[in-house]
């Protein structure tokens, strides 16, 4: 199926074709239309037209082109036709499915899959160093099983320098016999080695700082969502900071942490991170752990979700499966239900609160919704006393006293080397017992995607 889009000749320097491609049965609740549409907005975010849309349904992916060689010769045509110079394919391309397009176009064509795309959006958008570290690890990544002898000497297309220069490094003296690219080779594996060391001092300073945190005793919360959730917006909403808010995918992507006031006697840290999407690459998800793990070192994540979008029931299970990947997943869960202000009929927003026992309905844009969402969040965190029933070790002290001290002990019992408390426990304090739960209550405090 194939849709060509109106085109704008002046607001875009490049144009493309979208390419999805549906392998056997669906295995996410994304459909491929919706995926492509998701990619135009990516393309659009990354400066690039989307001319054309073009789908194709396959038992398997064809082993040199990916797609089928009739699909091409089509797409070849359009391209032509439509002045397109970009093939955007809806997911990451194997090396060799790369180079095989690569050698069925001329040189004035170029294969970008998603994960390239995702890459360059997020060199766009690195503001910070640790962005631009992070940024140039997965781009190198990326590229070193791509490289071929059209990819050589990377210094222009690599990360680094606020996300758009930067360096293989020196070419240096070549042994015996050794071509060119494996020189680069070579040097884009040592570039590699060198910014996970860098980022593994990034990682040491985080854990210090995070550590002063913890020390105050005041509540971390996370900010999580799909990407263009309006993380950003509620975050300034919330600490009046100006953090930069665009109607685009990946606006943020340095992590933003702002001190909030949710009454006279309660307040929280509340931190920003760069947006979920779904087809989020491991390797991309390795490259930015040491940002995503103020995920996971938080006390409590405040999941914002487009609620005026159709696809917001799988953009959710996209947020909830990447917390699985950096095992955040039994972190408690605070819902906001965002962008209430675009549904035609205000009874949805009531139905999906049924579903989130620990949520809000809010518009971050317009403030609709924010002091009934601050009072939930403040007696979710200080007030509520949610039951629990836990197994910890008895070396754990701490954590034994802190139960007795700012919870509510019902049922203490001591088996050898391990004691079972069942009680209640304040929401800031859950994620310390995460690891020792038994069970929650019925109330469900480590929150899941509802059942639709």
């Amino acid at each position: 199926m194939v849709k060509k889009l109106v085109q704008n000749d002046n607001s875009y320097q490049e144009r493309a074709i979208a390419v999805g491609v549906e392998i056997g049965k669906p295995t996410s609740d994304f459909t491929i239309e919706d995926s492509l549409n998701e990619l135009c907005l990516l393309a659009q975010t990354a400066g690039i037209e989307v001319v054309a849309t073009l789908t194709q349904k396959l038992e398997k992916p064809n082993p040199q082109t990916y797609i089928g060689s009739g699909k091409l010769e089509e797409i070849k045509a359009i391209a032509n036709e439509l002045g397109a110079h970009i093939i955007l394919f809806d997911d990451e391309l194997s090396p060799r499915h790369l180079r095989e397009l690569e050698e069925h176009f001329d040189q004035t064509v170029r294969i970008i899959d998603r994960t390239a795309l995702i890459l360059d959006i997020f060199a766009q958008h690195a503001a910070t160093r640790e962005g631009a570290l992070q940024v140039e690890l997965a781009q190198y990544e990326y590229r070193l099983p791509r490289l071929t002898r059209a990819w050589t000497h990377l210094a222009r297309q690599a990360g680094g320098g606020g996300g758009r220069a930067g360096s293989v490094g020196g070419v240096g003296l070549r042994g015996p016999g050794e071509t060119q690219l494996e020189v680069d080779r070579r040097d884009i594996r040592r570039r590699i080695a060198h910014l996970k060391e860098e980022l593994e001092k990034v990682k040491a300073h985080r854990r210090q700082y995070r550590r002063r945190r913890k020390k105050s005793g005041i509540p971390v919360v996370a900010l999580i969502g799909y990407t263009n959730a309006g993380k950003s917006t509620l975050l300034n909403v919330l600490s009046n900071a100006n953090v930069y808010v665009a109607d685009q995918l990946f606006a943020t992507l340095d992590p933003t942490t702002r001190r909030v006031s949710l009454s006279r006697q309660h307040e929280i840290l509340l931190t920003d991170t760069v947006g979920f999407i779904q087809k989020l690459p491991t390797h991309l998800v390795a490259a930015f752990r040491a940002t995503l793990e103020e995920i996971a070192e938080a006390d409590v994540l405040l999941h914002v979700l487009d609620v005026s979008k159709p696809t917001a029931h799988q953009q959710a299970q996209a947020v909830f499966q990447t917390l699985k990947e950096i095992e955040a997943d039994r972190l408690p869960i605070f819902t906001v239900l965002n962008k209430i202000d675009l549904l035609s009929d205000p009874l949805q927003t009531l139905g999906i609160l049924e579903q989130y026992p620990n949520s809000a309905a809010i518009s971050a844009l317009t403030g609709l919704g924010i002091d009934e969402l601050i009072r939930k969040l403040d007696d979710f965190l200080f007030t509520r006393q949610h039951p629990i029933t836990v197994e910890l070790p008895q070396r754990e002290t701490y954590l034994i006293q802190l139960f007795s001290r700012e919870g509510m002990v019902e049922q203490i019992n001591y088996s050898g080397s391990h004691v079972v408390i069942q009680g209640k426990i304040p929401g800031r304090h859950l994620a310390k017992y995460t690891p020792y739960l038994l069970q929650t209550d019925e109330g469900r405090i480590i929150e899941r995607e509802p059942t639709p």
